[in-house]
């Protein structure tokens, strides 16, 4: 191999190849099983559904186009192949799209779990599915402004910019799940006072049970949140360093690391959903006992 960087960082690129390519599958098989679960969900409230769609649609998105285009560059810098300067446009863009696709699409589900523990019985009269569907347009119109904005600046540039833009969104979505947390806390309290009320005679099943599902979807926004976090902030702190850092090695060893523990946080969403939301599991489980059943009638 004649690019001393490559050669230096050949078994980086194979295990990014090879990790990608497993995870591009799950994400695409998950994403598809949580769309399809969440449109079947009858119990999850209307607002809720729309936003966890648009985040499984961007994860999707990731799995479906991101990722491919990632190992497709990878696979071209081991084989030492002509750079593809459209797939390395279409790259830049797809990723910048989606990214945000997915940041402020937890952004959106943090404020509506916030709004819905905080507003109480205003939350149906201010959050309406016309509202809620021009957030998800928004969301959408939004990143795809980003991702041109990625193609017509210099690097360096869109590096500072979206850097300050995912840290002051970031600060925000902390802010938010801070609040969920010390909430949810408060409604773990009131669950048990009731179910002590309910054991003493005093019928207080219909709050309890309101009580416990919104303490349960707020601790499974949570979950993602903190995933999310997890999975971002490298990819965040990896700015300062991608801007001033003169070797080429260190940035790239940064790129490499950093865009997988991104495309990682695609696939684990679902999971989180499945584990932490009982109404999705129920429709993940209806859906599987489904698939199951065809498969054995047509054997």
């Amino acid at each position: 191999m004649a690019d001393p960087e490559v050669h230096e960082l050949y078994s980086l690129y194979i295990i990014n190849v090879v990790l990608n390519t497993f995870l591009s599958y799950t994400t695409i098989m998950l994403n598809i099983i949580t769309i399809h679960a969440v449109r079947k969900s009858s119990s999850l409230p209307h607002p809720l559904k729309m936003l966890l769609l648009s985040l499984a649609v961007s994860d999707l998105g990731v799995g479906l186009l991101v990722q491919p285009m990632y190992i497709a560059l990878m696979v071209g810098r081991i084989q030492e192949y002509q750079s593809n300067v459209n797939l390395y446009y279409a790259f830049t863009t797809s990723v910048t799209f989606f990214s945000f696709a997915s940041l402020f699409g937890v952004m959106a589900l943090s404020i509506d779990r916030f709004l819905a523990i905080h507003l109480h019985l205003r939350y149906q009269e201010l959050v309406t599915h016309k509202r809620v569907v021009a957030v998800v347009v928004s969301i959408w119109v939004l990143s795809a402004f980003f991702s041109l904005i990625a193609l017509s600046i210099p690097t360096i540039i869109s590096y500072v910019i979206f850097s300050f833009i995912d840290f002051v969104c970031l600060l925000t979505i902390t802010l938010l799940n801070v609040k969920i947390f010390m909430a949810v806390r408060r409604l773990t309290n009131q669950v048990q006072q009731l179910q002590d009320l309910h054991h003493t005679g005093i019928n207080g099943h219909g709050d309890m049970a309101n009580a416990a599902n919104l303490r349960k979807t707020a601790a499974g926004t949570f979950y993602v949140y903190f995933v999310f976090l997890v999975c971002y902030l490298p990819q965040i702190c990896s700015y300062g360093v991608l801007v001033f850092s003169a070797s080429r090695t260190v940035r790239q060893v940064l790129l490499l690391c950093t865009l997988t523990m991104v495309f990682f946080n695609s696939s684990l969403n679902p999971v989180i959903y499945c584990l932490k939301m009982r109404q999705f599991r129920r429709a993940v489980m209806a859906l599987l006992r489904n698939i199951f059943t065809n498969i054995v009638g047509d054997k």
